[in-house]
């Protein structure tokens, strides 16, 4: 199936992808960091000294907020990766349009700098970390909520970068450990997802989710639903319309390994039900 699909990629030209990033796009970049810092700055003073703000809230709320964003960069990247087209207007060049060129160059993430490789995240994070700082902040409930929020979108405006770490060849012994640790994205851990036709391991703040939602078969759910729904074919405009079906022609005649493994505990569990009731007639 992998060969039959490599064969059928019809991917975009890396040149033309590249040349896509404008002065305007730039422009847009420089103001959601801006507006994006500014207002996680706002939120920590707004909490600094709070009365109901705590260590161990703060704790985790902190960790809480780790593992959501690599949920949240999966699902955005999965979006990214699987839907819409470099033609659409300002969504394709602004959002789209990296998603394509990193498929057909990996190595284009290391050569951006940091405007361009995080000016994408800080502008989908504005609209929550607005409504973090405009919460009350009047209870410990409150608190939390914004603490976790303001936690989640700070990692995942860092996914980018722990992203753009992972496909570096020397990214310095500090990052360099924490991937061997597993504490941000470890480029083995992501080659996974780098491999044709591209439709596994979206997770890229720090990956611990993958593997579970492979296990459950959580993205490829989720593209039948919307096909289902709207007749648009996963992936059409990344590999191309004959390498797209026949992805999902693979994955419709699959079954989620969860499912797999729940068969095969119940027929290992009748197996003895069978053996007891063979002796009992004899």
């Amino acid at each position: 199936m992998k060969n039959n699909v490599t064969n059928k990629l019809r991917q975009h030209d890396a040149h033309a992808l590249a040349k896509g990033y404008s002065p305007a796009i730039r422009a847009m970049d420089i103001g959601s960091i801006v507006s994006f810092v500014s207002l996680e700055a706002l939120l920590v003073y707004q909490l600094w000294g709070n009365p109901h703000t705590g260590p161990w809230l703060l704790l985790s709320a902190v960790l809480l907020g780790y593992l959501a964003a690599d949920f949240v960069s999966g699902f955005v990247h999965w979006l990214g990766d699987t839907w819409g087209s470099t033609t659409m207007p300002i969504l394709g060049k602004a959002f789209i349009r990296p998603f394509r060129e990193h498929h057909v160059d990996e190595k284009a993430i290391t050569r951006h700098d940091f405007i361009e490789t995080n000016g994408n995240n800080c502008a989908i994070s504005i609209p929550v970390a607005l409504g973090c700082v405009l919460m009350p902040h009047s209870s410990p409930s409150w608190v939390f909520l914004s603490s976790f929020l303001g936690s989640m979108i700070f990692w995942v405006m860092a996914t980018n970068q722990f992203h753009k770490w992972s496909h570096m060849d020397e990214p310095g012994p500090v990052v360099a450990f924490l991937q061997r640790v597993h504490l941000v994205l470890p480029p083995a851990h992501h080659g996974i997802h780098h491999t044709a036709p591209y439709n596994k391991y979206y997770c890229i703040t720090v990956g611990w989710l993958n593997k579970p939602l492979a296990m459950i078969a959580f993205f490829p759910t989720l593209e039948r639903l919307v096909t289902w729904a709207t007749g648009l074919l996963p992936r059409q405009d990344d590999i191309g319309t004959e390498a797209a079906a026949a992805v999902m022609e693979s994955t419709a005649q699959g079954e989620a390994p969860v499912v797999q493994a729940a068969k095969a505990l119940l027929e290992s569990a009748e197996e003895p039900d069978s053996v007891s009731s063979a002796r009992s007639s004899t």
